[in-house]
């Protein structure tokens, strides 16, 4: 059975009333989804709630999942637009809050650690050479020792 159907089964088990299924669901892709959305937000401390939103909402449309596309494939959809929309959430409320600052609010901003700037030239130059370093080190390795370690290391199967 491949894995796209194991998901379909488990789908419409869920379908049928089986919470126990949609368990069965969320463990199986809450790490896939946790680094997706990591990717988006600037906060480690947001992912898990971003996350949580993601998987409630995929469970309250799961009725309407008519499984035209795999699983996962949906599920990512859902995923990404639930980290837009925090993002769009947080700026809004960053934006609406800059307009009530006091002196207090002043002086602390600067020992804000999401006022400090995440990329600069030197940061961006070291990652550009870091990640040519890793693809080449990548293509040099026999193809299933790389294939292993893109399972473990990018895609966090066991």
């Amino acid at each position: 059975m491949s894995d796209r159907e194991i998901d379909q089964s488990l789908v419409e088990r869920v379908q049928q009333g089986d919470k126990k299924a949609f368990d069965l669901l969320v463990l199986k892709y809450q790490l896939r989804v946790s680094k997706l959305v990591a990717r988006f937000l600037r906060n480690p401390a947001d992912v898990p709630d971003v996350v949580q939103d993601a998987f409630i909402k995929a469970y309250r449309a799961l009725p309407n999942f008519r499984g035209d596309s795999a699983f996962y494939t949906w599920l990512y959809r859902i995923a990404i637009n639930t980290a837009k929309n925090h993002l769009v959430s947080m700026s809004r409320k960053t934006s609406s809050a800059a307009g009530n600052i006091d002196v207090q609010d002043a002086e602390d901003y600067g020992a804000s650690e999401w006022l400090k700037e995440y990329s600069s030239p030197e940061r961006e130059a070291l990652a550009g050479e870091l990640e040519m370093t890793i693809h080449q080190a990548m293509s040099d390795l026999p193809p299933d020792l790389r294939e292993a370690i893109t399972l473990r290391e990018i895609e966090g199967l066991s």
